[in-house]
């Protein structure tokens, strides 16, 4: 399409983009003002208020977008806490001030490149690459949205971006800072091990039962038994549904003689076009002179029509499809952003070549390359699809009829479950040894919901031996049990436990003798400084797999070596104690300029964002940005 860098995609953070929070601001609200009254709304912004709607909102549009994105992963807990809630209004608060400054100086985002990146936009793609304007116009719709409204977030959005890459490209991190970190990197230190197994002083160990009764004792929170129920439960989802839902093929043709349009796929044409620009504003001088420039090329174009691709890539000024011979790709109508080219596509034979047509963007040749008519789908090939279609819209509201029934049951005849699981042909099923919270180990499991747990070990259960509430443990899952047996959390008793604390105690006194005798040899090494009882020399880097175990490597190099030899002990887990000594310390023969390079350009980066932080941090003071944390609270709180 029209000029425009494709791969600067980092302006959409997804579909529509729910909500733009740029990823640099990643700061406090106590870096500026926190002060002020629920008057004043939750924050102001260059003499603008946040409002506690809009804060909410916010929350709201971010955990839609990362249920979007997370799907089964997603976690609304990791979005409900005091902190979270904080930092979108953070970034809140430093978009306004980003914006501010924008509008201050007059930052803007031309048409050719934001027709760009809305073409681009994957969400919006047919199977064969164009752009789906209807599905485009729904998205926008289902938010609410209008073309105007969403080419007015994009032009903001990429000067958002655009701003945030003109700050951190210029950063840069000096040369001998580069090559300082590099080479602390590199470094190489020659050590020798010597290591006091645990093994060794096993022997030594002598654990009585007054040892054994002090771990037990001291440690009761190892050996305690939760509480746990089993339970009863009775489950309503969409597999307990479908059996209940039947698509006739008369329902198949019936749909499909009253939606035929659907099932057509539209007239499609391919068309290549040149371009010479003109600027919107431009004056009549130059207007005619684009003109005139596009009158000659159509001359050159009439004499010459097979060569339309050739020219095209020589005298388009549109560079983007320069480079494919003018290539538009595939065009349907209604669905192409710049109308004078649609309606000039669909009035031109195939291979027919127009005259010149203006735009916004200057002087069009257009040339149709082929075209391809639209085909009705017959009802054979889309019966399994309108069946699909059908069966699920059947399926929503037989599940919403039967989840009004459930809710009721399981509460007015909240003594049992039986009355729900006969009327609705659902299953009642057992489960053992469930805690107050879901057990990673069960997956997701139904009955494995920290919502339906808390249910379940209300007093109301446990007490009362009452129905649970149907609770929602998944979209469209509704569940709800009763407790058949409670087991109070309980301590396993001594006998229960005692070989395995004997091991353990074993274990930490044999450790504790084998750290005793590495302290002492450190102690003698590091007086001495021979190297006497140590292993091979051994070289390690921060670079390569160490050669000892990796807590004594992260000892090594954690050692003071401004001395040399120098000594470090440190507990190896699962060994016992390793001492080392560290006898040289040196830059390898040879460099990796590669790896080097990567590193300069990380730490370069890391430069431009803390150059992007001071930025909004200093235009957030500019904008007399202020937080009124008296005023703002979390959502869930706000009246």
């Amino acid at each position: 399409m029209f000029d425009f860098v494709r791969n600067n995609k980092r302006v959409m953070y997804g579909v529509l983009g729910l909500i733009i929070v740029p990823s640099f601001v990643l700061v406090g609200v106590d870096s500026y003002q926190s002060r002020g009254d629920s008057a004043a709304g939750v924050a102001t912004v260059d003499g603008r208020t946040i409002t506690q709607q809009e804060w909410d909102d916010a929350q709201r549009r971010q955990i839609d977008q990362a249920r979007q994105q997370m799907g089964p992963q997603f976690d609304q807990k990791m979005f409900d806490t005091p902190e979270a809630k904080r930092e979108v209004l953070n970034n809140l608060v430093a978009e306004r001030a980003v914006n501010a400054e924008i509008a201050r100086s007059h930052l803007t985002v031309g048409d050719q490149a934001l027709v760009g990146a809305i073409q681009s936009l994957p969400g919006f793609k047919k199977p064969d690459g164009s752009f789906d304007m209807d599905q485009y116009k729904a998205a926008l719709a289902a938010q609410g949205m209008t073309p105007d409204m969403f080419d007015a977030r994009m032009r903001r959005d990429m000067a958002i971006q655009q701003l945030a890459g003109s700050i951190q490209s210029t950063a840069f991190a000096p040369r001998s800072v580069a090559s300082r970190i590099s080479d602390i990197n590199d470094q190489e230190r020659e050590v020798q091990e010597l290591l006091f197994p645990i093994a060794n002083y096993l022997p030594q160990v002598k654990v009585t039962d007054e040892m054994v009764k002090a771990f037990y004792d001291k440690n009761a929170n190892l050996f305690q038994i939760p509480e746990q129920v089993k339970a009863e439960y009775i489950v309503l989802d969409a597999a307990a549904v479908e059996s209940q839902v039947k698509v006739s093929d008369a329902d198949v043709t019936a749909f499909y003689n009253a939606n035929q349009k659907r099932f057509v796929t539209p007239e499609q044409r391919t068309a290549s076009h040149i371009l010479i620009n003109k600027a919107r504003d431009a004056k009549p001088a130059d207007e005619a002179t684009a003109k005139a420039k596009a009158e000659a090329v159509l001359a050159e174009v009439r004499k010459n029509p097979a060569e339309f691709a050739a020219i095209a890539k020589t005298q388009s000024q549109d560079t983007d499809s320069a480079a494919q011979g003018g290539d538009l790709g595939a065009i349907e109508k209604g669905n192409y952003p710049v109308k004078e080219i649609e309606e000039t596509v669909f009035k031109l034979k195939d291979g027919e070549v127009s005259g010149i047509v203006a735009s916004e963007f200057g002087y069009h040749i257009i040339k149709v390359t082929s075209v391809k008519p639209s085909v009705q789908k017959p009802l054979d090939a889309a019966r399994a699809d309108i069946s699909d279609e059908l069966k699920k819209s059947a399926l929503s509201k037989k599940y919403s009829e039967l989840a009004e029934s459930f809710n009721d049951i399981v509460y007015e005849q909240s003594d049992s479950l039986k009355p729900a699981a006969d009327k609705l042909g659902l299953q009642i099923q057992t489960v053992e040894g469930l805690g107050r919270k879901a057990n990673p180990a069960l997956g997701t499991a139904p009955y494995n919901n920290d919502k339906f747990l808390t249910a379940l070990f209300s007093n109301e259960s446990i007490k009362n031996k009452r129905n649970t509430e149907a609770v929602e443990v998944a979209p469209a899952t509704l569940v709800a049990g009763r407790v058949v047996e409670f087991k109070p959390a309980t301590k396993r008793p001594l006998a229960e436990v005692e070989a395995a604390i004997r091991q353990r105690v074993t274990q930490e006194e044999a450790l504790r003798l084998a750290r005793q005798a590495g302290e002492a040899k450190l102690a003698a090494a590091k007086a001495s400084g021979d190297a006497t009882g140590f292993g091979e020399v051994k070289v390690l880097s921060r670079t390569k797999e160490p050669t000892v175990n990796p807590a004594g490597a992260l000892a090594v190099f954690k050692a003071d070596v401004t001395k040399l030899p120098a000594y470090v002990g440190v507990d190896v887990p699962g060994v016992g104690y390793g001492v080392y000594r560290i006898g040289k310390v040196a830059q390898p023969a040879q460099v990796d300029t590669t790896r080097r390079n990567q590193e300069a350009q990380q730490i370069g980066g890391l430069v431009g964002q803390a150059e992007l932080y001071n930025f909004v941090e200093a235009i957030k003071v500019k904008n007399k940005a202020k937080v009124n944390v008296g005023a703002a609270k979390p959502a869930e709180q706000a009246e």
